[in-house]
């Protein structure tokens, strides 16, 4: 065999034999993040000559380092990064020693991109924690690194970053590895590593500095070379969630995924969840090959010896172990959209293979960072961490994260933008999930409809203060009254007087004031009434939630369509005015947002139109006569 072909054979299996490590860096704004990973790549002679020589030509264009190679600019690729001097993105970054592959993922230190340094530390194994050795332990050191313990990363090298500035004094170096593991005491990582460094002259980072013979630990590419931060959960119990139902002709049908945990062999029993139903292994397919067992890591294909009920988002688990099936929980939340996430407010829950309405049923409280303490609150700001309560549409297989971070975790999508909102991390199951069920009756709805000689719906009128809600529904009643239809009216501020009596104005008390009048409307629904609700009800998605709850048919939306000087000028309350003197904040249409329906099903012009033709056009949709 050629000798170099022979060289070339031997190093691609020597580097497949090698263990992959992903680790993460992170800590503040202009901690040395990206710095320290180019010099990690230049001093292990891990970059090519002609990529040295176009950063050095970048350097001097971008670089902070007075012409100076600026190592930075090897992974803050995008434009808007070397014109700040920060990172933005995550940039991953592969690459390889003689003793392990490393994945590295390079993440923001500005609080504004906190979502991204969360998305970086959801798969790493491992964290590099960065401190200035002039500016100490910040917040936002704290910030990533209370994310990291939450994110199950439980090994970190705490990387003094910068010592050469403040003349390697291991006072100072000692007093920063003191704040930060009083700090750390809280958190859940196994062992913190410290070590003193210059990624900007490379001192600890690959070599062992002369600038530090106080110190004795490792470099740090010796830590992360050596630190034993697998978990294996091949020995844990058998979960595959299905990816996809392979079926390419009538003959054939598998399911395919990626096993999570544990290892399954043919001829082993199953359960299906969230069905329940069980099945024998007959085969474990890998491309063309079958396989006598399938085990964690593994993407493979199980075909089962029976026709079972199972499609994309099951989980195909071990028979006699399976994982819990539930539909509310308790989870740990990283909120990363601008738009704050209210208590009470629906959106899409994503796991790796499901997609499911979901409501954020209770906010239990909000971190402080700094001092852990739990602070009450309604509502989720961007960056906020906290813990709060998910219910979902129906009962979905889950681990809590600590155990298994594939189905412990899950993503809260905003259901008109799809942008992502928040990151979760499940904790447990709900009791009551668990001990409160459908009781099934039979008198029903149709039973009751049928009584009352009429079909029951939710007539939900929505629009400005002062729009005629309250004074057409009145009218609107009392023409369904002479027709012999049973119905109620929930006014706005009739029900503010019982019901929701404790909730005031701000957008959270709105939102929870529309999901208990639509709870209550869903009831007397079933008891076959036409229910007249009249509410300003501002937001889109909580009117879309009603219309959810309440089923196709059985929701119609009138938007009551007042110009806001028509409406302010009938002010007959007098509200208006008090908001514009600053007496009634949180006043929809003068400093709070109103949502105006996009596809009402009766649009009322009641500016123009009288009571009387308003509640015509409601009683010709209705088709009463």
């Amino acid at each position: 065999m050629d000798p170099i072909a022979a060289k070339i054979d031997k190093y691609l299996e020597e580097q497949s034999s090698l263990d992959l490590l992903r680790f993460i860096t992170c800590g503040s704004v202009d901690d040395g993040k990206s710095t320290l990973i180019g010099r990690m790549l230049y001093e292990a002679q891990l970059i090519f000559e002609d990529q040295v020589a176009a950063l050095t030509n970048e350097s001097k264009r971008h670089g902070t380092q007075g012409g100076d190679i600026d190592f930075a600019l090897l992974v803050d690729g995008l434009a808007a990064e070397r014109e700040q001097g920060i990172t933005i993105d995550v940039a991953y970054r592969f690459f390889a020693t003689d003793h392990r592959k490393f994945i590295v993922a390079d993440t923001p230190g500005h609080e504004q991109y906190t979502r991204n340094m969360a998305t970086g530390a959801s798969t790493a194994e491992v964290a590099v924690i960065l401190v200035d050795a002039k500016a100490g332990v910040l917040t936002q050191t704290r910030r990533h690194s209370f994310i990291c313990s939450l994110l199950g990363i439980r090994h970190v090298a705490l990387a003094v970053n910068k010592m050469d500035l403040v003349d390697f004094d291991q006072q100072i170096y000692d007093g920063i590895v003191s704040d930060y593991e009083a700090f750390a005491e809280q958190l859940s990582f196994e062992r913190i590593t410290a070590i003193p460094m210059s990624a900007l002259e490379g001192d600890n980072v690959v070599g062992r500095s002369a600038k530090t013979p106080w110190y004795s630990g490792p470099t740090l590419m010796g830590y992360l070379e050596t630190v034993d931060a697998h978990r294996s959960l091949v020995d844990e119990s058998f979960r595959m969630p299905v990816q996809w139902v392979n079926r390419p002709d009538r003959t054939f049908r598998g399911f395919s995924g990626t096993v999570v945990s544990g290892k399954v062999a043919a001829g082993e029993e199953v359960r299906v969840l969230p069905s329940g139903e069980v099945a024998t292994v007959e085969e474990i397919i890998l491309h063309k090959e079958t396989l006598p067992e399938a085990i964690t890591d593994q993407a493979v294909t199980i075909t089962l010896d029976k026709e079972v009920d199972c499609s994309r988002g099951d989980v195909i688990v071990a028979a006699k172990d399976p994982s819990e099936v539930a539909d509310q929980f308790e989870v740990n939340l990283v909120w990363m959209d601008q738009e704050p996430g209210h208590q009470g407010r629906s959106y899409l829950l994503k796991t790796s293979t499901t997609r499911i309405g979901a409501k954020l049923t209770d906010i239990k409280y909000k971190y402080n960072v700094n001092t852990f303490e739990h602070l009450s609150s309604k509502a989720f700001e961007l960056n906020d961490i906290g813990v709060a309560t998910l219910s979902v549409d129906r009962g979905i297989p889950f681990e809590p994260y600590g155990g298994n971070r594939s189905l412990g975790s899950c993503v809260l999508v905003d259901r008109y933008t799809n942008a992502t909102v928040a990151a979760g991390m499940i904790n447990f199951a709900l009791r009551r999930s668990q001990n409160v069920h459908q009781q099934k009756l039979t008198v029903n709805k149709a039973a009751r409809e049928a009584l009352n000689g009429h079909r029951a719906r939710v007539l939900w009128f929505t629009g400005l203060s002062g729009a005629g809600k309250s004074t057409i529904a009145d009218a609107l009643e009392q023409n369904l009254h002479k027709r012999g239809i049973r119905t109620y009216v929930l006014d706005g501020d009739n029900v503010r007087h019982g019901l929701n009596q404790d909730l005031g104005f701000s957008d959270g008390d709105r939102i929870e004031n529309i999901r208990r009048v639509s709870e209550v409307a869903k009831l007397m629904v079933d008891a076959g009434l036409m229910v007249l609700t009249s509410f300003i009800s501002p937001f889109r998605a909580e009117r879309d939630m009603a219309r959810r709850m309440l089923g196709a048919g059985d929701f119609v939306e009138i938007f009551v369509d007042t110009p806001l000087e028509v409406a302010e000028s009938r002010d007959v309350k007098g509200l208006y005015a008090k908001a514009r003197r600053g007496e009634l904040p949180n006043f929809t249409g003068v400093d709070s947002a109103y949502e105006a329906p996009e596809n009402p099903e009766v649009h009322l012009r009641s500016g123009e139109d009288s009571i009387e033709t308003c509640v015509r056009q409601i009683v010709d949709y209705l088709d009463l006569d």
